[in-house]
C-alpha cells in the first residue's frame, strides 16, 4: 500500500521503518527534511517538504495515498502553557487538514484511510493534551457525519531509540542521559504518579494496523498501552539498574500542566480488533534494556 506519514520525529521514524520492513511504499510529509534520519530508510521514502497547516498542500499529499498516519504535532507540557496558539494551529487545524484530505474526492473516490494519534493523558489541562484530544474528537465527528474512516490511537508513554532529551523534556531520554552520566535522576513530585510505558516499536505496529487493517473500528479509541501500573520511581529505578547508576533519585517540584499522582494507564484489550493482546507488547525491562543500550552506543549522552 501507499502510506503517508505526517510528522516524522521519534515515533514517525519507527513507523516508517516498520512500514518499509513490511513492504509498503512510504511517503513522509514534514516541515524539515532531516539530514540524519536514522535506520534503513533514509533514501527509500518519497518526501513532501511542507507544513501541516498548509491546507492545500496537505490535502493534495493525502489524496495520493491509500492511508495516512498523522503524527505531526507540537509537543510540550510546561513548554507550551504560556503560549498555546502554535499548538492549536498545528495539532488541531493541521489535523483538520488531514481529515479533509481523507474524505472521498475526485482523485480518490473511496476516500483515504487515516489514523490520528492521541495522548494517554487526555484528561489533563495542558496545551498538548487539550489540543490532541480535540483533534481526536474531530476525527470521530468526521467519521460519523462525513463518512471518513479515521482510526484514533492513543499512544501512551512511548519510549525507545531515537528520542531526544531536549528541548522538550520526555521521561525516558532525560532519565537515561542522567543515569549514563552517573548523576541522580530528577523526578517531578514524589514519583508516585502512574505511567503506562509502551515500547515505540509496539506503538508503531498498533498505528500501522489501525491504518490498514480490516478492523472496522472508527467510533472508539485504540489504547496503545500495556496496562501495567508502573510508577515514575519504578521506571527510574529500572533505568538506573540497567545503566549501573548508583547516584539514585532526586525529587523536584511538579511542573506546570501536570497534576500530582496522576494515573495514565491504557487498556490493551481495546487492541483486540487489531489482533494484538497484552502479552504481545514488550515488557518494560526488556524494552529499557534495548533503549539504554542504544543511548549508550549511539547518542551524545554526555551533552546533558
Amino acid at each position: 500500500m501507499k502510506i503517508l506519514v505526517t510528522g516524522c520525529g521519534f515515533i514517525g521514524s519507527h513507523v516508517v521503518e516498520t512500514l518499509l520492513e513490511q513492504g509498503h511504499e512510504v511517503s513522509v510529509y514534514d516541515r524539515m527534511k532531516k539530514p540524519e534520519w536514522p535506520g534503513i530508510w533514509k533514501d527509500k521514502v518519497n518526501f513532501y517538504l511542507g507544513d501541516i497547516r498548509d491546507r492545500e498542500a496537505v490535502m493534495e499529499a493525502v489524496y495520493r495515498h491509500d492511508a495516512v498516519i498523522n503524527l505531526a504535532g507540537i509537543l510540550g507540557t510546561m513548554e507550551t502553557v504560556d503560549n498555546p496558539h502554535p499548538s492549536v494551529d498545528t495539532n488541531i487545524h493541521g489535523a483538520l487538514n488531514v481529515f479533509e484530505g481523507c474524505r472521498a474526492n475526485s482523485m480518490n473516490k473511496n476516500g483515504v484511510r487515516g489514523v490520528q494519534i492521541g495522548v494517554g493523558n487526555y484528561f489533563m489541562n495542558n496545551t498538548y493534551s487539550i489540543s490532541k484530544t480535540t483533534a481526536e474528537r474531530f476525527a470521530f465527528m468526521f467519521n460519523k457525519e462525513l463518512g471518513t474512516k479515521i482510526a484514533v490511537v492513543r499512544g501512551l508513554n512511548a519510549y525507545g531509540e531515537y528520542q531526544k532529551h531536549k528541548p522538550v523534556r520526555k521521561i525516558t531520554p532525560n532519565f537515561v542521559v542522567r543515569a549514563l552520566n552517573g548523576i541522580p535522576i530528577e523526578i517531578f513530585g514524589d514519583g508516585e504518579q502512574i505511567m503506562d510505558m509502551v515500547y515505540v516499536r509496539d506503538l508503531a505496529e498498533v498505528l500501522i494496523r489501525a491504518a490498514i487493517g480490516d478492523h472496522g473500528v472508527f467510533d472508539k479509541v485504540f489504547e496503545a498501552g500495556t496496562g501495567r501500573r508502573t510508577t515514575v520511581n519504578d521506571i527510574a529505578k529500572v533505568i538506573n539498574d540497567i545503566a549501573g547508576n548508583k547516584a539514585g533519585l532526586k525529587h523536584i517540584p511538579m511542573r506546570a500542566g501536570e497534576p500530582e499522582r496522576s494515573v495514565v494507564l491504557g487498556d490493551p484489550t481495546t487492541l483486540k480488533p487489531l489482533g494484538l493482546a497484552p502479552e504481545d507488547l514488550l515488557s518494560l525491562e526488556e524494552g529499557m534494556e534495548r533503549t539504554v543500550r542504544w543511548y549508550r552506543d549511539h547518542y551524545d549522552w554526555k551533552n546533558i
